[in-house]
């Protein structure tokens, strides 16, 4: 439940870092820390001013609407983030990666009564985990999931890249290109396959089909990592 692919209309394959059930978990128990360092906070602030709630039912109501929409209201604000959320660098978005609409928000937090509230989030646990792209009921009326935006540092944050002992080069004008060339195209492939920005991936593909002149019968996703595997060919065997 790490990753998934998606085919975007674009015709452009991407993946993405679903974002783990303990960070989703992790995230749930850090808003209900804000939302109960609200509610004690206010508690003490009537306290001091003699005031109690429960025998004002507008007083009361007003009071208890930033709990009732938290969630909503921080998603939509935050472009899919609550607070949670944001320190644990996870976010909604849509099942093909574009920004979720208000509509999408709203089903998601509507349904959070079955997924959390009723069943104490048992629900949503099991739908995530039988699921295998980290959608619980909300996110599957939504069309939405949650992914990770931390990165995972590795070989693939440098310019090498591993090939096999039999790989046989398919663009050799790669060599034209220098070594800050491929590493910012590494760099940008890299960052736009993770937040599954397609745009960028195809902006990647007409640049290096004009450099190379080339007219790659592949996706473009598949031709930028047959470019960067051909750069590092020929740059490990001069």
């Amino acid at each position: 439940m790490d990753n998934f692919q998606i085919e975007t209309a674009q015709n452009v394959s991407i993946n993405q870092n679903v974002a783990h059930l303990t960070t989703r978990i992790g995230s749930y128990l850090i808003d209900g820390l804000f939302i109960v360092s609200y509610l004690i906070g206010t508690s003490l602030i009537l306290n001091a001013l003699d005031v109690d709630p429960f025998e004002n039912f507008t007083l009361g109501t007003l009071l208890g609407l930033p709990v009732f929409f938290y969630s909503l209201t921080f998603e939509i604000l935050w472009d899919g983030q609550t607070p949670g959320k944001r320190i644990n660098k996870i976010r909604v978005v849509k099942i093909d990666g574009s920004k979720p609409t208000f509509g999408s928000y709203l089903m998601r937090w509507v349904l959070r009564i079955i997924d959390i509230s009723i069943a104490s989030g048992s629900v949503a646990i099991l739908t995530i985990l039988l699921n295998g792209k980290g959608q619980r009921l909300g996110d599957l009326a939504a069309s939405t999931t949650v992914v990770s935006e931390k990165k995972r540092v590795s070989i693939t944050n440098t310019l090498a890249v591993d090939i096999p002992l039999d790989y046989k080069p398919t663009y050799p004008q790669v060599t034209t290109l220098s070594d800050s060339d491929i590493q910012t195209i590494k760099n940008l492939y890299l960052k736009a396959k993770r937040e599954g920005n397609h745009k960028v991936i195809l902006k990647i593909n007409i640049k290096l089909t004009e450099l190379l002149d080339a007219n790659p019968e592949e996706q473009p996703i598949d031709f930028i990592a047959t470019v960067i595997k051909d750069y590092n060919y020929y740059t490990q065997n001069m």
